[in-house]
C-alpha cells in the first residue's frame, strides 16, 4: 500500500477519535505495538482510501450504468441464443436479428425487462465488486507486482456472492425479453413464476450461472489486471490507474475474452433459465451436462456458440464502462475520504 493510502488511514482513523498512533515499525523491526495491530485490523476494513460501504456505492453504480447502457444488446444475445420457436430470433447474423426486432416491437422491444435488471443490478454489483476488493487485498492482490492468481480468486470469490444475488431477477429478465413473452411486468413475472414453479424456479441456473460465471470472472479481473499493468509500462509517464483510458482498454479487453470463452455456458443458463416459457423446452433437472447434451442432440454442436458475437459485443463496451465507471467512482471518493480527513 502505497504511503499516501497509508497516511490517509491514519488520519481517518485519528479523525473518529482514536488515539495518535503509528503506521510503521521502527527502525529495529521489532514486534508491532499495540497501538500498530489496530491499525493493521484497521486495514482490513479500509484499503485504498476507501471502505467496504464505499466499495459498495461504487460497484453498484457501476452495475447499474453498465447493464442499463448495454440492455439492447443483451436482449439481441438472449434472442438469439433461444429457438424461433419458444420466443428467440429466427435469424443468425446480429443485424437481421437488430432488424426484426425494430420492425416487429420497435425501439421499446429492446429494453423489454430492463426493470429487473435495475433491481438486480445494482445490489449484485455492490456485492461484487466490494467482496472482490476485500478478497483482492486478503490474497495478497495489492501488493506490489503482478498477482493474476490472487485477482482470479477474489474474483471466483466475488462472483460465487453476486450470483446469488442477481440469478433471480436475472431469471425474470431473459423470461421478459423473450418475443411474445407472457408476463405482463416484472411483478407479474414474479408472481407466475412463484405460483406456478415455486421458489426453485428462481435458481433452476445458479449451478450453471456460477460454473460459468467462476471462469469468465477469473479470466476477466485477471486480464483486466494484466492489461492495466501493460498499460501502464509501456507509457508510466503518461498511463496510472487513474487515467479513464487504462480502465476503458483493459476493461473492454476483459470482457471479450471472458466473454467469448463462455458462451457455451450462456446458452446452457439461457435455455434453463428460460424453459416453459413460449413451449420452450423443459429440462427434467438443473444439470449443466444434462442440458448440454439435450442441446446437442438436438441443434448440434453449432448450437452452443449461438450468440457469441452479440455477447462478445456486449461485454466488450460493458467491461469497460463498468470499470471506468468503478474506478472513477472510487477515485471520487478516495478525494471525499480525504477531504473529511482535514
Amino acid at each position: 500500500m502505497s504511503e499516501t493510502d497509508s497516511e490517509l488511514q491514519e488520519r481517518l482513523f485519528l479523525h473518529h477519535g482514536h488515539a495518535q498512533i503509528s503506521t510503521g515499525y521502527e527502525d529495529d523491526k521489532s514486534m508491532p505495538s499495540k497501538n500498530e495491530v489496530v491499525v493493521m485490523d484497521h486495514t482490513d476494513q479500509l484499503h485504498d482510501g476507501v471502505g467496504f460501504s464505499q466499495y459498495m456505492i461504487a460497484g453498484s453504480i457501476a452495475g447499474m450504468v453498465e447493464h442499463m447502457a448495454m440492455f439492447p444488446v443483451d436482449t439481441l444475445k438472449t434472442r438469439m441464443q433461444m429457438l424461433a420457436s419458444a420466443g428467440g430470433s429466427s435469424h443468425s447474423a446480429l443485424s437481421r436479428s437488430f432488424i426484426s426486432i425494430m420492425k416487429a416491437e420497435g425501439p421499446l422491444g429492446f429494453y423489454r425487462g430492463i426493470g429487473a435488471m435495475g433491481l438486480g443490478a445494482g445490489p449484485a454489483h455492490a456485492v461484487y465488486f466490494s467482496v472482490y476488493e476485500l478478497c483482492k487485498n486478503r490474497f495478497g492482490g495489492n501488493r506490489a507486482g503482478h498477482h493474476p492468481v490472487a485477482h482470479a480468486a477474489a474474483g471466483i470469490v466475488a462472483t460465487l456472492a453476486s450470483d446469488a444475488v442477481f440469478t433471480p431477477m436475472d431469471v425474470v429478465k431473459q423470461r421478459l425479453q423473450l418475443s411474445g413473452s407472457p408476463y405482463r411486468g416484472v411483478t407479474d413475472c414474479m408472481r407466475v413464476i412463484f405460483q406456478e414453479e415455486g421458489v426453485r424456479a428462481f435458481y433452476a441456473s445458479y449451478r450453471t450461472t456460477v460454473v460459468m460465471n467462476a471462469p469468465f470472472t477469473a479470466v476477466h479481473f485477471s486480464t483486466y489486471e494484466a492489461m492495466k499493468k501493460v498499460l501502464m509500462d509501456i507509457s508510466p509517464e503518461k498511463a496510472s490507474e487513474e487515467h479513464l483510458i487504462v480502465h476503458t482498454i483493459a476493461g473492454g479487453a476483459a470482457g471479450a475474452l471472458a466473454g467469448a470463452v463462455t458462451t457455451p455456458l450462456d446458452v446452457v443458463k439461457t435455455r434453463l433459465q428460460c424453459q416453459g416459457v413460449n413451449g420452450a423446452e423443459r429440462f427434467s433437472n438443473s444439470s449443466i451436462g444434462d442440458a448440454l447434451k439435450k442441446i446437442i442432440a438436438k441443434e448440434g454442436l453449432a448450437a452452443l456458440l449461438k450468440g457469441l458475437k452479440a455477447r462478445v459485443l456486449f461485454h466488450t463496451p460493458a467491461a469497460a464502462i463498468c470499470w471506468s465507471t468503478y474506478e472513477s467512482t472510487k477515485s471520487f471518493l478516495q478525494r471525499w475520504n480525504r477531504m473529511q480527513a482535514r
